[in-house]
């Protein structure tokens, strides 16, 4: 079964950067997640919608 949600170090792995950098992306929202109790989750769509986001804006310029 594929998974559905990363850990912030799966997430920053999965998108080639820092985990401090994941921190960054999440604080400001470009990224979202969710809290299960006391772990902090990304959903791997989260991780594509960023990712278009990002392809769209280069697009324009």
């Amino acid at each position: 079964m594929t998974r559905l949600l990363l850990t912030v170090p799966e997430a920053a792995e999965a998108l080639a950067i820092s985990r401090s950098k994941l921190y960054q992306l999440l604080a400001t929202g470009a990224v979202s997640s969710i809290r299960i109790d006391g772990s902090r989750r990304i959903p791997v769509t989260a991780l594509t919608d960023y990712i278009t986001h990002l392809t769209r804006k280069e697009v324009a310029i």
